[in-house]
């Protein structure tokens, strides 16, 4: 899977992923992934495009 980079809210970091899922939520799609520094997860905000492109 394509690089993401993700911002962890609780610990106040950045950190890049190459796994994680892409999810629909209320029309919109995220990247979800587990956070490196606790058992939360981190969701980061897709374009349609860039879902479409990471889902396949």
């Amino acid at each position: 899977m394509e690089e993401l980079s993700f911002y962890d809210v609780k610990s106040k970091s950045k950190f890049t992923a190459t796994e994680y899922d892409v999810r629909e939520k209320s029309g919109r799609f995220f990247a979800v992934t587990k956070s490196q520094s606790g058992p939360h997860e981190c969701w980061r905000v897709l374009g349609k495009e860039q879902a479409a492109k990471l889902k396949k």
